[in-house]
């Protein structure tokens, strides 16, 4: 079976369980944490997983990903 590019997917539990491919960026949630803002503002061109970065954060402080 072939691993399938994400296209228009913005649900990270949809993606995990899919089998498309990913980059796992939860490392860079340390870098959150330490540096704590205000104000945490993600900017990026449309179609560039700003939702599905919020989807992955949402799921991980849910702690249901390591339920």
């Amino acid at each position: 079976m072939q691993t399938k590019l994400p296209t228009g997917i913005e649900n990270f539990m949809k993606m995990r369980i899919g089998g498309f491919y990913y980059v796992d960026k939860t490392g860079l949630i340390r870098t959150l944490l330490e540096n704590p803002r205000k104000v945490n503002l993600f900017t990026h061109p449309r179609r560039f997983g700003k939702t599905l970065n919020m989807s992955m954060l949402n799921l991980n402080y849910s702690r249901y990903l390591f339920q």
